[in-house]
């Protein structure tokens, strides 16, 4: 079980070296101890989705415990504040393409958030495409176990990957964050 204010965010990234990625994902857990408790997920190689050339990307995630809980709103500027400060723009980058960071809400506690957003930024949690993504998958379990039940699914995090099968997701030697 999950506490109702941990957040779980997925991270990724493909374009630099992957010190320089894994460095990204380092700042990211630093950004969010301001906010409460950190624990890292394993590093993981994943083959790019979406039919782009790019090279593979690295992916992981954090559970951070926050305390207040904060808004949508706030959740979201926080997050694309801290893509934007580590190189990421949206604007310029092509879907599914190479990117410095990628950081999605994936889950809320047990929480279910529908919130249409500004600007075209919205948040869905569990995070829409989370159960049919074994690199999100693969680091959401070595946070909070293969038993673990997603939101409004009634399923758990390991039936789903069951689910999902071999997607070319690899676990690496690399760490980052607090662990």
């Amino acid at each position: 079980m999950i506490a109702r204010d941990t957040i779980v965010l997925g991270l990724g990234g493909n374009v630099g070296d992957e010190a320089a990625i894994v460095a990204r994902f380092d700042a990211v857990a630093a950004a969010f101890a301001a906010w409460g408790p950190v624990r890292a997920s394993r590093v993981y190689r994943t083959a790019p989705l979406g039919g782009v050339a790019q090279p593979a990307f690295l992916n992981a995630a954090l559970a951070v415990t926050v305390a207040p809980a904060p808004e949508p709103a706030e959740l979201v500027a926080g997050l694309l504040e801290i893509e934007r400060l580590l190189g990421r723009d949206r604007r310029r980058e092509a879907r599914w393409g190479p990117r410095t960071i990628d950081v999605d809400v994936l889950l809320w506690g047990d929480r279910e958030v529908r919130w249409p957003g500004a600007g075209g930024v919205r948040l869905e949690v569990p995070h829409p495409r989370l159960t049919a993504r074994v690199f999100a998958l693969a680091p959401v379990a070595d946070l909070l176990g293969d038993d673990h039940v997603v939101p409004g699914t009634g399923r758990t995090v390991g039936a789903w990957r069951a689910a999902a099968g071999d997607q070319g997701v690899a676990l690496t030697d690399l760490a980052f964050g607090a662990s």
